[in-house]
C-alpha cells in the first residue's frame, strides 16, 4: 500500500504540471528497480487475419529499467537505464510443431552471442517532460540489434494530456494523437505523416498502381495511477489496385508489463546529465533515435552472371509468350538494382544478338545509377547496326515506373548528337515527351532538364521547316501533354496533311479541362469545314473531341444536323458516334438526348444513313471497383477502301484510367487502284498505309507499311502477308517498392512488381484479283505479378510471396469484299482462352541456414470468346463467310 501511494503521488504531480502548461510523460521512482517483461511479435499474412495461416516469430525478454538521475531543478528531467535480459525467440504461429525452426536451438545459436551479448548490453534514455531527448548506447553495435533495442526505448516516450504533438521515436519524426482516459492514455501514430529515410519508389499510374496504409495504435494501461502495461499494434496493409487478389498484411505487436518493483541503486547526484553518463560509462556515445537501415548478407546467392545463366533460355525469343518469361524478367530486374556497371556492362558484351534486346528491356529496366550508365556505354547510337537495341532501349525508357531526371538528361544530351537512323532520333524525342509527362505528373516539372526538354519540343515545333521534323515534335507532344502546347496544336490542326490529323489527335488526348472553349471554337470550324477543306480523318477526331469534353447544346445540334451532308461514310460513321453515345451511355449522352427531342435533329432520314463505317464500345470486365473498356472505330472511303481503324482499350479503377493500347491503321490514296473516285479534300493523297499505337499511355513511333504509289505496287507484288510489328519486348509494368521501419525495431518490405513480355503486330492485305482487303492486329500477351512481404531483424527472416500469372492473345480481323456495292465489311475481335494461375510461397529462415518453407498452386482456365460488336456487322459476317452450298453428287460428273 506504501508503494502504491508513492506512485499515487508521483502520477498526481505529473498531472499538476501538466495543468500549468507542461506535457508530463512517465515518471519513475527514486531508488527503485522496476522488472518487465517485454515481447514483440510480428506475422504476415494476406489479410485473412488467421494466425494459423501466418508466418512470423516472437522476441521475448525481461526488462529492468531503474532511475538514474532526476534534474534537482526539474522532476521531468530524468535518465533511466533499460535492460533486456532472458532473450528468446519463438515461432507465432503454435501450431508449427516439430517443423518449427526453433526447436532444439538455444537464443545463442539462434542470435548469435555477439548479437546476443549486445541485445542484453543496457542502453540510457534522456526524458524531458515525457519526451525522448536523447538515446544513448554503445558504439559499433549491429544496426539491427540496435534498432530493437531503440524499438523498446521509444514505448517509454508518452504524455499524460490530451493532444496532437510532433514526436521523434525509432519510426521517425511522426505526427502523433493523444487521448486521455481515467485508466489509459491512446496514442495514435499517423504513420503517413513520419518523416524517415527509407528507400522506396511506386508506379505513379493508380491502375497499375499499389493502395499502401499502415496504421500504428499504443495503449498505456494505467492502474492505481501509474502505467503498470503498454500494448502496442503497427498494421501495414497493400493491395494491387487492378488484381486484388495480390495483397498482404504485416502485423507487429508489442507488450510490456510490470511484474514487481525492489529496492534499486541510489540516484546519483549532479546537474549536468553528460557528466552523469561519463560516470556510468564513458563509452556510451548519444545515437539517434530514429531506425537505422542496414542490408542483411546474401549468403550463398549467385553473381549476377550466374543468375543471368540460369535464366536467359527463358528469355529466348520464342519463350516470350509464355509467362515464365515475364516472371524470370522481374526476378532478373531485383537483381540488376544492386549489381554494379562493370558487371552489368559485361553480360551485355558476352550476349548473343537473339537474347541481347530482352536482356536490354531488364537492364533498363532495373532504373539505377549503374545500369543507365552500362546500357549507355555499351549502345552506340552513331551507328546504324544495333537499332532494334537502341529501339529496345528507348521504349523501356518510355515506360519507366519511376523515371529521374538523371534518365531524361541523357536522353536530351543524346538528341543533341548524331544518330546513324533518324528513326531513333525520332524515338529519342517521342520517349523525351513521355519522360516530361512521367516526372510533371510527380511533381517534377520544375526541374532543369524537365524544362530543358519543354524548350526542345515546344521550340523544335515553332521553329521547325521540316515536315519529318514537326511530325517528330508533335509526337512528342503527344506524350508529354503540355498544357503551353494546345495554341501550337490548334495552328497545326487547321493545317493540311499528315500534320493535321496528328494535331487534332493529340489534343484528344488532353484532360476535360484542358478542352477549353477556345479550343472547341477551332474544332467546330474544323469539322464544319467554315475556313478550308479538311480530311475525313481529320473531321471525324475533331467532332469525337467535342462530343467528349462537355458538348453545349448548339454544339452537339450543329453535328447531329451536319449527317445527310457529309460524304456517304462520314455520314455512317457519326451516326454510329452517335449511337454508340447513347447505348454506352457516355457524359455526353444527356446533352445528345435533349437534342434529339428537336424534331429537326432527329428524323427518319437523318437517322437511316446506310454505309459500312462503325464505331462501338463494350466492356471486357466490369466490377464495382473496376472497368475495362474496349472501342472499335473503322471509317471507310466512299469506294470502300479502309481509311482508318481505331481500337482503344482502357482501364478505369475509380477516377483514374489507363489508356492500355491503341492501335490505329490507316490508309490513303488507294482508290486508283480499283479505278474510284475520292471523296473530296482527299483528291491529291498520296498512296500511304501505316500503323500506329499507344501502349500504357505511352505514344510509340508510327509504323509504315508503304509510302507513295511505287513502294505500294513493290509491296503488292512482293508481299508475304507476314505481320509487321510494332512493339515487341518486355515491359516492368508495375514497380511498387517500401522499406518500412516497424516501431519495434525490426526492418519490413513491400514489394510488388508486375511483368509483362508483349508482342503487337499488324498486317494489311490487298486482293486486286479476289477484290478483297483485309487488315490484322494480333497482340499476344505473357503477365506476371509478383506481390512480397518480408520482416528481417538480422538473425531470423519471414516472408509471404503472393504471385500471379496469364498469357493471352487478342486479335482484330477487318475483312472488305468490294466486289460490288454496297460492299461487304466484317469485323471480328477475338480473345483466346486465358490459363489463370496463382501461387503462394510462405517461409522462415534463420540465418544459420535452417528454414520453414510452404507452397500453395490454385489454377483456373477462362475460356476464349470473341467481343459483340453491332448487330449490323454480324449480318454482315453471315454474308462474308457464308457456308460453301454442298455439292449434290460426291463424283466426278
Amino acid at each position: 500500500m506504501i508503494l502504491l501511494a508513492v506512485l499515487f503521488l508521483c502520477f498526481i504531480s505529473s498531472y499538476s504540471a501538466s495543468v500549468k502548461g507542461h506535457t508530463t510523460g512517465l515518471s519513475l521512482n527514486n531508488d527503485r528497480l522496476y522488472k518487465l517483461t517485454y515481447s514483440t511479435e510480428v506475422f504476415l499474412d494476406r489479410g485473412k487475419g488467421k494466425q494459423q495461416d501466418s508466418v512470423g516469430y516472437r522476441i521475448s525478454s525481461n526488462v529492468d529499467v531503474v532511475l538514474l538521475w532526476r534534474n534537482p531543478d526539474g522532476d521531468d528531467d530524468q535518465l533511466i537505464q533499460i535492460t533486456m535480459k532472458d532473450v528468446n525467440v519463438e515461432n507465432v504461429n503454435e501450431q508449427r510443431g516439430a517443423k518449427s525452426i526453433f526447436k532444439g536451438k538455444n537464443p545463442p545459436k539462434i542470435i548469435r552471442k555477439k548479437n546476443l551479448e549486445a541485445l542484453q548490453r543496457p542502453v540510457l534514455l534522456h526524458l524531458i517532460h515525457g519526451k525522448v531527448k536523447e538515446f544513448y548506447s554503445y558504439p559499433n553495435e549491429p544496426v539491427a540489434i540496435e534498432n530493437l533495442k531503440r524499438g523498446l526505448a521509444s514505448l517509454f516516450q508518452m504524455q499524460l494530456s490530451s493532444g496532437t504533438t510532433n514526436e521523434v521515436d525509432i519510426s521517425g519524426d511522426c505526427k502523433v494523437t493523444y487521448q486521455a482516459h481515467q485508466d489509459k492514455v491512446t496514442k495514435i501514430k499517423a504513420l503517413d505523416s513520419c518523416k524517415i529515410e527509407r528507400p522506396g519508389f511506386t508506379t505513379s499510374n493508380q491502375v497499375l498502381g499499389v493502395t499502401s496504409k499502415g496504421t500504428a495504435v499504443t495503449t498505456y494501461k494505467i492502474e492505481d495511477s501509474f502505467v503498470i502495461a503498454v500494448f502496442a499494434e503497427e498494421i501495414h496493409a497493400f493491395r494491387m489496385n487492378f488484381l486484388p487478389t495480390i495483397a498482404g498484411n504485416i502485423v507487429s505487436k508489442q507488450k510490456l508489463e510490470l511484474t514487481t518493483t525492489e529496492a534499486g541503486p541510489r540516484l546519483m547526484p549532479g546537474k549536468q546529465v553528460a557528466a552523469i553518463i561519463k560516470a556510468v560509462n564513458s563509452e556510451y556515445r548519444a545515437l539517434p533515435i530514429m531506425g537505422q537501415n542496414f542490408q542483411s548478407e546474401c549468403k550463398g546467392c549467385p553473381s549476377l552472371a550466374e543468375h543471368w545463366q540460369s535464366i536467359r533460355k527463358h528469355l529466348q525469343p520464342d519463350n516470350l509468350s509464355k509467362a515464365e518469361a515475364a516472371r524470370n524478367f522481374l526476378a532478373f530486374i531485383q537483381h540488376l538494382r544492386t549489381a554494379k556497371r562493370e558487371e552489368i556492362l559485361q553480360i551485355l558484351k558476352a550476349e548473343n544478338k537473339e537474347v541481347l534486346p530482352q536482356l536490354v528491356d531488364a537492364v533498363t529496366s532495373a532504373q539505377t545509377s549503374d545500369s543507365l550508365d552500362a546500357i549507355l556505354d555499351f549502345l552506340d547510337f552513331k551507328s546504324d547496326s544495333s537499332i532494334v537495341l537502341q529501339e529496345r532501349f528507348l521504349y523501356a525508357c518510355g515506360f519507366a515506373s519511376h523515371p529521374d531526371e538523371e534518365l531524361l538528361r541523357a536522353l536530351i544530351s543524346k538528341f543533341k548528337g548524331s544518330f546513324g537512323s533518324n528513326d531513333i532520333r525520332e524515338t529519342v524525342m517521342i520517349i523525351i515527351g513521355a519522360l516530361v509527362r512521367k516526372l510533371c505528373q510527380n511533381e517534377g516539372c520544375k526541374l532543369k532538364a524537365v524544362i530543358e526538354a519543354k524548350k526542345l519540343i515546344l521550340g523544335g515545333l515553332e521553329r521547325t521547316e521540316k515536315k519529318e521534323d514537326t511530325m517528330m515534335y508533335l509526337l512528342a507532344l503527344k506524350n508529354a501533354l503540355l498544357p503551353e502546347g494546345i495554341p501550337l496544336l490548334l495552328k497545326y490542326a487547321e493545317a493540311e496533311g499528315p500534320v493535321s490529323h496528328l494535331a487534332t489527335t493529340t489534343l484528344q488526348r488532353y484532360d476535360v479541362h484542358f478542352i477549353t472553349d477556345e479550343v472547341k471554337k477551332t474544332l467546330n470550324r474544323i469539322y464544319h469545314q467554315n475556313r478550308k477543306v479538311h480530311e475525313k480523318t481529320v473531321r471525324t477526331t475533331a467532332a469525337t473531341i467535342i462530343l467528349n469534353n462537355n458538348p453545349s447544346y448548339m454544339e452537339v445540334k450543329n453535328i447531329l444536323l451536319s449527317i445527310g451532308e457529309l460524304p456517304k461514310e462520314m455520314n455512317k460513321y457519326m451516326l454510329a458516334v452517335v449511337q454508340d453515345i447513347l447505348r454506352f451511355e457516355t457524359p455526353a449522352s444527356k446533352m445528345v438526348h435533349r437534342v434529339l427531342k428537336d424534331m429537326l435533329a432527329h428524323n427518319y432520314d437523318r437517322f437511316s444513313k446506310s454505309g459500312s463505317s462503325s464505331a462501338y464500345t463494350g466492356y471486357i470486365t466490369r466490377a464495382p471497383h473496376l472497368a475495362s473498356t474496349y472501342s472499335l472505330d473503322i471509317l471507310y472511303s466512299g469506294s470502300g477502301i479502309l481509311r482508318r481503324s481505331n481500337l482503344n482499350i482502357f482501364q478505369y479503377i475509380g477516377k483514374s484510367h489507363l489508356h492500355s493500347s491503341q492501335v490505329v491503321i490507316e490508309a490513303q490514296g488507294l482508290e486508283g487502284l480499283i479505278a474510284a473516285t475520292p471523296d473530296e479534300g482527299e483528291e491529291n493523297l498520296d498512296s500511304y498505309a501505316g500503323m500506329s499505337a499507344i501502349l500504357f499511355d505511352v505514344q510509340l513511333r508510327p509504323v509504315t507499311f508503304f509510302n507513295g504509289y511505287s513502294d505500294l505496287m513493290s509491296k503488292m507484288l512482293s508481299a508475304s502477308g507476314d505481320p509487321v510489328s510494332v512493339v515487341k519486348g518486355l515491359i516492368l509494368l508495375t514497380d511498387h517498392s517500401q522499406e518500412l521501419q516497424l516501431q519495434s525495431g525490426l526492418k519490413a518490405n513491400m514489394d510488388v512488381q508486375g511483368g509483362l513480355a508483349i508482342d503487337i503486330s499488324g498486317a494489311m492485305e490487298f486482293s486486286l484479283w479476289y477484290r478483297e482487303s483485309k487488315t490484322r492486329v494480333k497482340n499476344r500477351v505473357a503477365l506476371a505479378i509478383i506481390g512480397s512481404m518480408t520482416v528481417d531483424s538480422s538473425f531470423v527472416k519471414a516472408g509471404l510471396e503472393i504471385s500471379a500469372e496469364t498469357e493471352t492473345g487478342l486479335e482484330f480481323i477487318s475483312t472488305v469484299q468490294f466486289s460490288q456495292y454496297p460492299f461487304l465489311v466484317c469485323m471480328q475481335m477475338d480473345k483466346d482462352g486465358v490459363p489463370f494461375r496463382q501461387f503462394e510461397t510462405k517461409y522462415e529462415r534463420l540465418s544459420t541456414g535452417r528454414g520453414y518453407i510452404s507452397r500453395r498452386r490454385k489454377e483456373s482456365l477462362i475460356a476464349g470468346s470473341e467481343f459483340p460488336l453491332h448487330q449490323e456487322n454480324s449480318e454482315m459476317c453471315n454474308v462474308v463467310f457464308a457456308p460453301e452450298p454442298e455439292s449434290a453428287s460426291s463424283g466426278w460428273f
